[in-house]
């Protein structure tokens, strides 16, 4: 990558605030809120850059997370940049209006706050709540710290808008491990951001002049076809994304991470697969597995929608066995990243073995400790040539930690 110059403001940030600032730096003209811990201090620090004329935008106080996405979608469909932003129950509840941003190709970035759903109550971090809207046709990536919330928010608008795409995006962070721990998060100079990402050039929109037709009734001759220029939108954003984060990189001077992160993976014959922070927490693990001789990395997904399948498998083409972290449950069957992960390596005439490990839900903690023990575990069995328990879950109640 061409070195530049670093520019811009450090502060230090919460995952939320970073979220703000970049909502605020995208310079969005409609802002939707509704409250819903641990979420509020994004719409609640958004408000007050209305308030005080550091964002010209329309913010709208609704009264329920249905709401708030039928309200962006609206904007959008107008032809504005929309927001907003919800956690766990929030999003439970915009399910049937998230099916039509997607399905009516609007560009909207939602920052997601991944909390747990009940009962029991659970104000704490897993993916159950974005991972039960991964076939609904929006973009998901995962965020690990601060500052990839505010670049990922600011580089998914420039992705959804562009023509080939124009698809909704949920930027996620987790609750608490995120949202309210604060971090140094650089933000570019605002003109230099405006240049990167400039006002939406929407291709249609609702418009009393030159009115057109938005969700009309589509019989089976045209909903399939719909449903495939869907698929094929997701499928360009494998190729197009790299190309967007690259070209933020070389302009503010950060690193490219890619749709799959990786740590020490070089020569590694295991490898841990995970999603968000607990990738990150991994990497304490992998050195300290790497001093005991063994040759271990950790990849990290960072785009879960469109899953990088085709980098994944060259990824692991060389690995004897993959220890899959996985921070939410598909009861009745296993973690969902471990689902993807075997879908993806059954078109390799060699392929991994993959083990799958359940851990964190909840807000659970989970230590570097712990997925040491699950590295030492998993290189038993790629020694053995066998994996002796498809899924593993890692700190129940009653174990010994």
């Amino acid at each position: 990558m061409v070195q530049v110059a670093v520019k811009g403001e450090t502060r230090f940030l919460t995952g939320n605030y970073a979220a703000a600032y970049a909502a605020k730096a995208a310079r969005v003209q409609v802002v939707a809120a509704y409250p819903i811990t641990p979420q509020t201090t994004i719409v609640e620090k958004i408000s007050e850059f209305v308030e005080h004329g550091e964002l010209d935008a329309q913010y709208i106080r609704v009264e329920s997370e249905h709401s708030a996405m039928a309200a962006c979608i609206g904007a959008s469909a107008a032809g504005a940049r929309a927001f907003t932003a919800t956690s766990s129950h929030g999003l439970a509840y915009m399910h049937e209006c998230l099916w039509w941003a997607a399905g009516a190709r609007l560009p909207i970035v939602m920052a997601v706050v991944n909390r747990a759903l009940g009962p029991g109550w659970n104000i704490w971090t897993d993916y159950c709540d974005t991972m039960a809207q991964r076939d609904i046709g929006w973009i998901q990536m995962y965020c690990a710290d601060n500052q990839e919330v505010f670049n990922s928010i600011i580089q998914a608008y420039k992705l959804c808008e562009d023509p080939s795409i124009q698809l909704p995006c949920m930027v996620d962070e987790e609750a608490f491990i995120l949202s309210h721990t604060s971090m140094p998060v650089r933000m570019p100079p605002q003109e230099e951001i405006d240049e990167y990402l400039p006002p939406r050039k929407p291709q249609w929109k609702l418009d009393v002049d030159d009115p057109v037709t938005f969700g009309a009734l589509l019989s089976p001759a045209w909903y399939m076809d719909f449903r495939f220029m869907i698929q094929e939108a997701m499928e360009r954003v494998k190729e197009l994304f790299p190309k967007v984060e690259e070209d933020y990189c070389r302009r503010f001077g950060f690193e490219p991470k890619g749709l799959i992160e990786t740590y020490r993976c070089e020569d590694a014959e295991l490898m841990f697969i995970s999603m968000g922070t607990l990738a990150y927490e991994a990497r304490l693990a992998v050195d300290a597995l790497r001093e005991q001789g063994i040759k271990i990395g950790v990849a990290r997904v960072r785009m879960f929608r469109p899953f990088p399948k085709e980098l994944l498998r060259e990824l692991v083409s060389d690995v004897r066995l993959l220890a899959v972290l996985d921070r939410q449950i598909s009861f009745g069957l296993e973690g969902a990243l471990a689902t993807e992960v075997k879908s993806t390596l059954y078109a390799m005439e060699e392929r991994p073995l993959v083990a799958g490990f359940v851990l964190g839900l909840g807000g659970r903690d989970v230590t570097y400790r712990q997925i040491e023990e699950i590295g030492r575990k998993a290189h038993e069995w790629m020694l053995k040539g066998k994996v002796e328990r498809e899924t593993t879950w890692i700190g129940l109640r009653g174990e010994k930690e």
